[in-house]
């Protein structure tokens, strides 16, 4: 890599448009250029390189290992150059962008609403864009710049992903609203264990659910029946069948299902907020870190 001294801005901000858009004439037209100009810019990385780092496959240009390697490190470095510009001139209600976030069905239904009201009131000018949950996806998305942040639960985030403590949710145990169930002294975990259960699996159609492990140390196994992608749902299913659920805390109460008193509960669950490193000092990203903070602390 003897030609690294010639290496400039330009060149890496033409390498991170093709890792994007895997395409000359695509980059070329973003930015304002023609396609032999970003190709001569290619040939020139080649060489800083030493590595074909895009080879191309119909038409698309396939980026190679070492590519892919760089490309993480140059969105940082792009990134620390555009904070320059942005040292002690944040202010939420001047600031604009788009920011992209994942989140679960049950983040969208018990925290955006809080969220998202207190961003359009102090930052009218950022656009968020919500997007469904993907656990296997997470982060690859972060690295490659698609998300910004995450809401979410610790085992779904990498090593590597940094995040914060929200919130410890609990789940409460609820049938049908007119259910006799509703009404009891409270049920044993044995006999919960026997009643025709219901579970929400929004990354994984299954019959499985998050408390089977802990049924399972008690000797137990749930009579889980059906499974549903969403908690939304999950009332209007109960509220017309025998079956119960663990529903969270923060979604109650709901007219549609009364709680099971239960003889103990089921363990507590952290509700957290994950970004990527290179965002660690973004002021936006701390901007919206803090309200997250502050609405889920109340």
């Amino acid at each position: 890599m003897n030609g690294m001294k010639k290496l400039d801005i330009k060149q890496l901000r033409i390498l991170n448009a093709l890792l994007a858009e895997k395409n000359l004439s695509r980059v070329a037209d973003n930015m304002g250029l023609t396609q032999q100009a970003i190709s001569e810019q290619l040939r020139k990385l080649r060489e800083v390189f030493a590595d074909r780092l895009f080879v191309r496959q119909g038409n698309q240009m396939v980026p190679t290992p070492l590519a892919l390697e760089l490309g993480t490190k140059i969105q940082t470095i792009l990134s620390d150059i555009e904070s320059l510009s942005q040292v002690n001139e944040f202010s939420p209600a001047t600031y604009t962008g788009v920011i992209t976030i994942s989140a679960t069905d049950y983040a969208i239904e018990a925290i955006l609403p809080r969220f998202l009201r207190i961003v359009r009131e102090q930052a009218p000018h950022l656009k968020i864009i919500v997007t469904d949950f993907e656990s296997d996806q997470l982060g690859a998305k972060l690295t490659s710049g698609e998300l910004d942040l995450a809401l979410t639960f610790p085992p779904f985030v990498p090593a590597d992903i940094p995040w914060l403590h929200l919130f410890d949710e609990q789940h409460i145990c609820v049938a049908s609203a007119c259910s006799p169930l509703c009404h009891q002294a409270p049920l044993s975990l044995a006999q919960v264990a026997a009643l025709p259960q219901l579970v929400i699996s929004p990354s994984k159609a299954n019959l499985k659910g998050s408390h089977d492990s802990w049924f399972a140390e008690q000797g137990l196994q749930r009579n889980i029946v059906m499974s549903l992608p969403s908690f939304k749902g999950a009332p209007d299913v109960l509220y017309a069948t025998d079956m119960i659920a663990f529903y969270p805390a923060r979604l109650l109460p709901n007219r549609k299902v009364d709680v099971i008193a239960l003889d103990v509960q089921p363990p507590k669950f952290e509700v957290i907020v994950a970004w990527h490193p290179r965002t660690q000092h973004s002021q936006i990203h701390q901007w919206l870190i803090n309200q997250l903070q502050n609405i889920c602390g109340e």
